[in-house]
């Protein structure tokens, strides 16, 4: 078992075509709210994967212990943070306003959109870590999480960016897609603006 990646909240593990994940003990927080909190994130998180299984390509969940470890198949594609430029980015981006809009019509925020979240494998865009993901109906939820795949892609993918985005947005179809679109000015005018 090797360990592929480290984010703040957990550790990934590989161990052959598995996945594991386990979610880092914080010893700045009370060990009871810690715990607490270590389990509820990785029940909603194993629930959001379960339930988008039959609906855009994610990894299947293999087991959990509804505590702080979720095993789940690995997907051994490309990950488009590292990669992107390099494929057919224009039908990938495509692709993944497909994936966007099925995963906001089902009220679903995946709350960390980055193409470090993203693996391009057998011609499907899989969506992994839901670690910060949650329901909600909101527009202003649907519209944060396009708002940070657009940081995304200025940040890691500026040579492409623009048209990348704008394919994105071209394609992205979810119900009331207009008022989503429409509140990224909001929120990047909230941005500028806060001083």
């Amino acid at each position: 078992m090797k360990q592929i990646q480290q984010g703040a909240e957990a550790i990934i593990y590989q161990d052959n075509n598995k996945a594991i994940k386990e979610r880092i003990s914080k010893s700045y927080r009370l060990p009871i709210l810690d715990k607490k909190l270590r389990k509820s994130r990785t029940k909603a998180e194993a629930k959001i994967i379960n339930k988008l299984q039959s609906i855009i390509p994610v990894p299947k969940i293999l087991e959990t212990d509804n505590q702080q470890t979720i095993e789940m198949e690995f997907i051994d594609g490309k990950k488009l943070s590292e990669h992107l430029e390099q494929l057919d980015w224009k039908s990938i981006c495509k692709k993944l306003a497909e994936n966007l809009t099925k995963l906001h019509n089902q009220d679903l925020i995946h709350g960390d959109l980055t193409t470090s979240n993203m693996i391009f494998k057998d011609d499907l865009v899989y969506l992994i870590d839901f670690g910060l993901g949650f329901h909600s109906h909101k527009i202003e939820d649907k519209a944060v999480d396009l708002h940070l795949l657009k940081q995304a892609l200025d940040a890691k993918h500026f040579s492409i960016f623009p048209e990348a985005f704008n394919i994105i947005l071209k394609n992205y179809k979810a119900n009331q897609h207009n008022l989503i679109i429409k509140r990224i000015d909001t929120i990047e005018k909230r941005g500028r603006y806060r001083h």
